[in-house]
């Protein structure tokens, strides 16, 4: 490893944003932009109303897109949609095509507040087939503590509390999300093979 490349730079990064995508001041974006052609975001057709077997076909067709197994970076509803992905059917595939997964902020797709145009995603239904860590903020509007707490849980996953962080994005005021950048960072550094 270069003295000067972070851990998780030994990776390429598929980037799974929630709903709508991530816009240009959110830390996804900003991640993305400084990683250059080393992140491939996901190009489902269903932004805006998502479906989720057109989202677990975008995030295969962006880990085919690598030339080795990169880390999945997803926030929101990309959350649930990586997670589909790796106990579904795709699961064990996954495990050869993927190093690890860092999720953030998931959204409760059984809250009031969950997205009726998502209705179709689920909460995670199994263990996570490559290593997980969920990322989880204390007064996430979108979904409690302690209900990210279960699915992390489920999926087997390293939780990584923020504190009060609300949902992690631009409204939240995170910015580029140093802290964030660094979690990955040691999260990457705790893969086999790191």
């Amino acid at each position: 490893m270069d003295e000067h490349e972070r851990p998780a730079d030994r990776y390429p990064w598929v980037v799974v944003p929630g709903i709508w995508g991530s816009d240009a001041e959110h830390w996804q974006s900003r991640w993305q932009e400084a990683r250059g052609g080393r992140a491939v975001r996901i190009a489902p057709a269903s932004w805006s109303e998502p479906d989720p077997a057109d989202w677990s076909r975008a995030i295969a067709e962006a880990v085919d897109r690598c030339a080795r197994p990169p880390l999945l970076v997803a926030h929101s509803l990309g959350v649930l949609a990586v997670a589909e992905w790796l106990t579904g059917s795709a699961g064990q595939r996954a495990a050869e095509r993927v190093a690890g997964a860092f999720l953030v902020a998931p959204p409760d797709p059984d809250a009031p507040v969950f997205p009726a145009a998502a209705a179709a995603f689920r909460a995670p239904q199994g263990a996570a087939t490559v290593p997980t860590a969920l990322v989880v903020s204390d007064d996430d509007p979108y979904c409690s503590a302690d209900r990210a707490l279960a699915f992390a849980d489920v999926l087997g996953a390293r939780v990584l509390r923020v504190g009060d962080r609300q949902h992690v994005n631009v409204a939240s005021g995170v910015g580029a999300w140093p802290e964030g950048r660094h979690l990955l960072d040691g999260f990457a550094e705790s893969l086999p093979g790191a």
